[in-house]
């Protein structure tokens, strides 16, 4: 078993383990999924002598991911696997930030017959039964540390008056985007309560299925990356839309941006309220703006969601993935989150060493490397681990799983990353 060797000394030394990540997902195969509803311490320092926290007394009651997140002292990183997002495979189709395609990955055979039963991917996602059924399918097989929500970003705009659907082979649709100040005027507050019920409900189903064993982490979209969708009508390679709005209408995407900021804010808190132990930002087109245009369209918002959900929830921990984000991180610290997320295009040790000792992170192996040998894997796990240095850091993937990546690669990954010990 591979250990973390850690010290007191200068800053100069450096700390070994292994790794790897996602929210609760696995790769599954056709196995069966039951479920009991339905049947002073030293400080340490990493690679690049940047000293991380000094961890804290560990509380046993709270689930190891909240305990590396809060810096308290843990004996290993928490893993678990964020979906993927994009791929043309012929069952695997939608380019956006939803858990279709970590959890068709995660159990084909078991969740392909609830796609033929229900072929909708909206039916899968708002029917509470469906919901809690796949969220659990990982956590019963690999128990990660981390259970994720089964839904997507897009999920609360049919509430805030933006027609929409996810087509297959296509992905998602909006029907009429929106262009002018008239199409902004009409979007109206999202009230969680109200239109997302079963999200509530399978919040509160799947805490007491995991039982305090795993963090339950809800997600939600944030403004920009929302904006896009809504303003391009779907997924975009040039996002030319929304930045000729915001360039040439900088007042009607602000006026946007701001519902969505408002509305977001209130469905991360109605997430923690209903079971949530963490919520996770998505802005995965904000990285499509310069930094200039980043600090304009994006930190505002971010960081007034921030603000606004630590006044009712101070201690919810906040996680913010934008993938290809190097250039970025100094600004992502700006929102005020508890983590941030990796990707692989970042070196573990410079991303620390950039944003500070106070914020977590988050990933960050390539997802390639689950193509690897069982020896690759686990050499790329330990120098990621190595890297992030002890404490603060949630053992994931840089990105979503990729298809085809073979199932007993995603099994060694757990294995290797559950029997670390720092």
């Amino acid at each position: 078993m591979l250990k973390l060797q850690i010290s007191s000394s200068p800053p100069n030394m450096s700390c070994m383990y292994s790794y790897n990540s996602i929210p609760t997902f696995s790769l599954l195969s056709s196995r069966s999924f039951p479920r009991s509803r339905f049947a002073s311490k030293p400080r340490f320092h990493c690679a690049l002598g940047v000293t991380v926290a000094e961890p804290k007394v560990t509380s046993v009651a709270e689930p190891l991911l909240l305990n590396a997140v809060r810096g308290e002292e843990v004996e290993r990183p928490p893993v678990w696997l964020m979906r993927q997002a994009g791929s043309e495979d012929p069952l695997i189709v939608f380019k956006r930030n939803s858990l279709e395609k970590f959890s068709m990955n995660c159990g084909l055979w078991s969740y392909q017959i609830l796609c033929e039963k229900h072929p909708s991917f909206r039916e899968r996602s708002e029917n509470v039964d469906l919901v809690v059924e796949i969220s659990l399918q990982p956590w019963n097989v690999f128990k990660p540390d981390g259970v994720i929500l089964f839904s997507d970003i897009l999920t609360p705009l049919s509430g805030m008056n933006i027609p929409f659907d996810i087509v297959k082979g296509k992905g998602p649709i909006i029907f009429n985007p929106l262009r002018t100040a008239d199409d902004v005027d009409q979007v109206r507050e999202f009230v969680p309560e109200e239109f997302v019920p079963y999200v509530g409900e399978a919040l509160t189903i799947l805490r007491k299925e995991v039982d305090n064993k795993a963090a339950v982490l809800g997600f939600v979209g944030a403004p920009f990356t929302l904006a896009s969708y809504v303003v391009e009508g779907g997924s975009s390679k040039h996002f030319t839309k929304i930045k000729r709005l915001a360039f040439s209408q900088p007042k009607v995407l602000h006026a946007l941006l701001q519902k969505f900021a408002t509305s977001m804010a209130k469905y991360v808190q109605y997430q923690a309220d209903n079971g949530a132990q963490a919520v996770q930002i998505f802005d995965s087109w904000a990285t499509e703006l310069s930094p200039v245009d980043f600090e304009e369209f994006s930190l505002p918002y971010l960081k007034q969601i921030v603000d606004t959900v630590k006044q009712t929830h101070p201690n919810l921990p906040l996680i913010l993935y934008a993938s290809g984000s190097g250039g970025l991180l100094e600004r992502l610290a700006l929102t005020g989150v508890d983590v941030v997320s990796l990707d692989w295009t970042v070196d573990m040790a410079e991303g620390r060493q950039r944003l500070g000792s106070n914020i977590a992170v988050q990933g960050n192996v390539d997802p390639g490397v689950l193509f690897g040998s069982k020896e690759f894997i686990t050499e790329r796990i330990n120098n990621v681990v190595k890297k992030a240095g002890r404490g603060k850091h949630i053992l994931n993937l840089g990105h979503g799983i990729v298809v085809g990546t073979p199932e007993e690669n995603v099994a060694h990954f757990f294995e290797v990353a559950k029997g670390l010990r720092y």
